[in-house]
């Protein structure tokens, strides 16, 4: 779809640098941008707490649709029971009429939509932080419960738990795993639902 004006920038959410998501992406044989961000910047300054998470910026720079999961195939649906094929055709419509799209959001829609930060979960930021600034200072054990309680704090955020336990040995240290913290989950749904408008068929 580059020839619509339409690009791909993919950020690996990744403490461990190009050490760790490197071999990823080279494996992966991706024909778009990719870039590391070490410091989880990304994940704060648009508050996403899962991946893969999509965020929608138009030609001059503004956001039209917040974060929201995005899959390219349904690969994972057992894991998250989404549909890959209504994402993929909103973002056809939206490369395809721009601003007249149902899927591209006013101002007014983005806010009313994106959630509002709470104390919580600035202080798991904040957690979160201190816990990434250890580990790099080679601290391992003294940010463990700094990774702890950015999860207690913000529980939903999937980021802080995959990026903890990638860090460490989670059955050791946190006494669980992905996968069982999967199962925890007990059919509550593992990415917030998408609220994509509804639309005629033609």
């Amino acid at each position: 779809m580059k020839d619509k004006n339409f690009e791909i920038v993919s950020i690996a959410q990744d403490t461990g640098g190009a050490r760790d998501a490197g071999p990823w992406i080279t494996a992966a044989k991706p024909e778009y941008t990719v870039l590391i961000d070490t410091k989880h910047l990304v994940t704060r300054l648009y508050n996403m707490v899962n991946v893969p998470t999509a965020v929608w910026i138009n030609e001059e720079g503004r956001i039209v649709r917040p974060n929201e999961v995005a899959y390219v195939d349904n690969r994972f649906t057992s894991l998250h029971r989404l549909e890959a094929a209504p994402y993929l055709d909103a973002l056809r419509d939206w490369l395809a009429k721009g601003e007249e799209s149902v899927f591209a959001m006013s101002e007014k829609e983005l806010k009313a939509q994106m959630a509002e930060q709470n104390t919580d979960w600035a202080l798991a930021a904040a957690e979160f932080g201190l816990a990434e600034y250890l580990y790099r200072k080679g601290e391992q054990v003294a940010s463990i419960k700094h990774y702890k309680e950015a999860q207690r704090l913000n529980p939903d955020n999937w980021n802080y738990k995959r990026q903890a336990w990638a860090l460490s040995d989670a059955e050791r240290d946190y006494g669980t795993s992905f996968q069982k913290e999967v199962q925890k989950l007990g059919g509550k749904p593992y990415y917030a639902p998408r609220k994509l408008p509804e639309t005629k068929k033609p």
